[in-house]
């Protein structure tokens, strides 16, 4: 059992259900607000200089700011916020709200630690790119309209974004270095040991779930209890898991995760 797993078991209740729906109502009130009264978005920045004179609520108020705050931007400011609910969304479904959370929340310390390096107010960026990064992993053959147009697969924006990662990180001074690569760590915490073993052997776990996701876009579905067949579709309010024992990444909900017999391949 891993140490998340074990967190997981321990600390589990904690966990903020739904958390990406309370980042995007926020999102929206402070656009608003901002439409109101553009002065009060400064009081939500990651500034460091600010934290350190007692504002600490700068420590969380910064994921809330929109990525666009005019109002010329309206449709792309709505357009983005349903991508980012979309990506997270499914996120939270698969990894459960915990493992989310912990995902959120390392985005989060990593850009706490930049933005100390850094002198320019930090916004939550970098941590909804991370976000779209795991997500075009795990689901790389999910079809989105790029321009509401052109049909793409969303790993291939994933490569472009990667791309223009590499891009900024080798052309940048070392400073801005860490801005970059710092926030997005909680990726390569979560999946570096995955990238590591597919890379040696073309055959771990997640290379068999994306063989088994293949057809991701054509499905009906995301997820299956390999017991009796229920899906989301079938109750949307049932949550399902990978069992850490089983071989083959099987899945099950909530009713059979701990309640089925062990399939080894």
């Amino acid at each position: 059992m891993s140490l998340l797993d074990k967190l997981e078991r321990k600390f589990g209740r904690f966990a903020i259900k739904r958390l990406p729906m309370y980042i995007v109502i926020l999102n929206l009130f402070v656009y608003m607000l901002n439409l109101l009264d553009s002065r009060y978005i400064n009081y939500l920045y990651l500034i460091p200089s600010s934290v350190l004179k007692g504002e600490i609520w700068r420590l969380v108020t910064y994921v809330f700011i929109p990525p666009m705050t005019s109002m010329e931007d309206v449709l792309w400011l709505f357009f983005a916020v349903y991508f980012y609910y979309m990506m997270a969304t499914g996120l939270e479904n698969e990894w459960g709200s915990f493992k989310f959370n912990v995902y959120y929340l390392l985005g989060m310390i990593g850009t706490t630690i930049a933005a100390f390096f850094i002198p320019i107010p930090a916004t939550a960026n970098y941590i909804n790119l991370s976000i779209f990064f795991a997500f075009a992993y795990l689901y790389p053959n999910y079809q989105i309209y790029l321009f509401f147009i052109i049909p793409i697969k969303i790993k291939y924006l994933g490569y472009i974004s990667w791309i223009a990662i590499a891009y900024t990180f080798f052309t940048s001074p070392l400073i801005m270095k860490l801005y970059v690569i710092i926030p997005i760590m909680n990726f390569f915490l979560f999946f570096g040991k995955d990238i590591l073993f597919r890379s040696k052997t073309r055959g771990g776990s997640i290379y068999r779930k994306r063989k088994y996701m293949g057809g991701f876009s054509e499905k009906t579905y995301i997820h299956k209890c390999t017991v009796c067949g229920i899906t989301e579709k079938d109750n949307p309010n049932m949550d399902f898991r990978y069992c850490m024992t089983c071989e083959g990444n099987r899945e099950y909900c909530m009713d059979h995760l701990k309640n089925h017999e062990h399939i080894k391949e």
